[in-house]
């Protein structure tokens, strides 16, 4: 069946149209040119912390712009392919125009599911747990596989990461790892990865070769901003050193620079050892510490809405995906139904369907839930 170009040209042009009303291109060229001067503001290395957050946001919002106009150059591109093709009857340029619609319809997809995320935190930057749970040394190494999906993720889209903390299991894998992605909208994008994820799979662990299922937790947070006031009086801290280690527990430093921190008042403890230096540790560790802190409080407050709702809150957050490598490969989100053939791509990073799926579901659950 022929592709109704007219149409489906209308139906993209109409859909980029919402996306720049909504990204609003004048405020974010407005706010480039207000970074660029504060950039080239000859005393702004003066404070290395400031001018780095400048820098930082400046290269954000540029890139925001950047895939914007990328988006409006596609779907022109497009639109010029299907004209010369029509215009000369060429069956070879058609069949290009149509593989090259399938793309752009992609990208504006994934471009539109961006301009969904409003929340409150959705901008920030994200700070991900992943822990291992029920399962032994399966689950331990499960926790690990899901470490360099999020990594290779954020690789793929050239999303810096930083890794803060590793707590590694005897035989193998993780117990937990703690990691910064440092992106705009990394926190609105990856929150809807947080609950429990499960792998059903014959153990390469268990010598008669049973099969075996089990489960890593995943928390997402939004990194604490300078406007955050997020005040933790010393006297409330505790504060261990102790010495980094390895994978098998072997040393990787001959000194005690590794930080752990326990908030006394809510006994939540954050533990840092990706630096050298002690101090480095610390302030990394605090900061990690101030987001559990922020979203303590922004549940907290939603459990109050929630209370006053009467719905008793969203049980969202537990168990969410399930991946399946034995007796049939899968990978299956429980809440969206989204699904794959291709654990092997998803465990490469290739998830990006599960997150915009994610955020249109959570979209459509708040908009019930009224």
């Amino acid at each position: 069946m022929a592709v109704d170009f007219p149409a489906e040209l209308r139906e993209l042009r109409q859909t980029l149209g919402s996306i720049l009303e909504v990204s609003d291109v004048g405020a974010l060229e407005k706010q480039v040119a207000e970074l660029s001067e504060q950039a080239s503001a000859p005393d702004l290395w003066d404070d290395p912390e400031h001018a780095q957050q400048v820098t930082s946001k400046m290269s954000h919002v540029q890139a925001e712009l950047d895939r914007l106009s990328a988006m409006v150059s596609q779907v022109e591109d497009l639109e010029t392919l299907v004209e010369m093709a029509t215009e000369e009857s060429d069956a070879d340029t058609l069949a290009e125009a149509e593989t090259e619609l399938v793309k752009v319809k992609e990208a504006l997809g994934r471009l539109e599911v961006r301009t969904l995320l409003s929340g409150e935190y959705d901008e920030r930057e994200a700070l991900v747990t992943i822990r291992s749970e029920a399962g032994g040394v399966d689950a331990a190494d499960f926790a690990e596989m899901l470490l360099r999906m999020y990594l290779r993720w954020a690789e793929r889209h050239g999303y810096k990461t930083e890794v803060f903390d590793t707590s590694y299991a005897e035989e193998a894998g993780i117990k937990s790892a703690t990691f910064k992605v440092a992106a705009p909208y990394a926190y609105g994008t990856l929150s809807v990865e947080q609950g429990t994820h499960r792998l059903v799979r014959i153990s390469p662990f268990d010598n008669q070769g049973r099969r075996q299922t089990s489960f890593a937790g995943v928390e997402v947070l939004p990194v604490v901003a300078e406007t955050d006031h997020i005040d933790i009086p010393e006297n409330d801290i505790k504060v261990d050193v102790y010495r980094s280690s390895g994978p098998g527990g072997q040393s990787v430093n001959t000194t005690d620079s590794a930080v752990r921190l326990t908030h006394l008042p809510t006994g939540v403890v954050v533990t840092c050892q990706n630096e050298k230096s002690q101090l480095q540790n610390k302030a990394s560790a605090l900061r990690v510490l101030q987001a559990k802190l922020l979203e303590r409080a922004r549940q907290e407050r939603q459990a109050e809405l929630d209370s006053l709702k009467g719905d008793g809150g969203s049980s969202w957050g537990n168990q969410m995906r399930s991946y399946v490598l034995h007796p049939y490969q899968m990978v299956k989100d429980l809440r969206t139904e989204e699904e794959t053939g291709n654990p092997t791509a998803v465990f490469d990073g290739d998830i990006d369907a599960f997150l915009e799926s994610g955020i249109r579901w959570r979209l459509n659950s708040e908009k019930a839930a009224g």
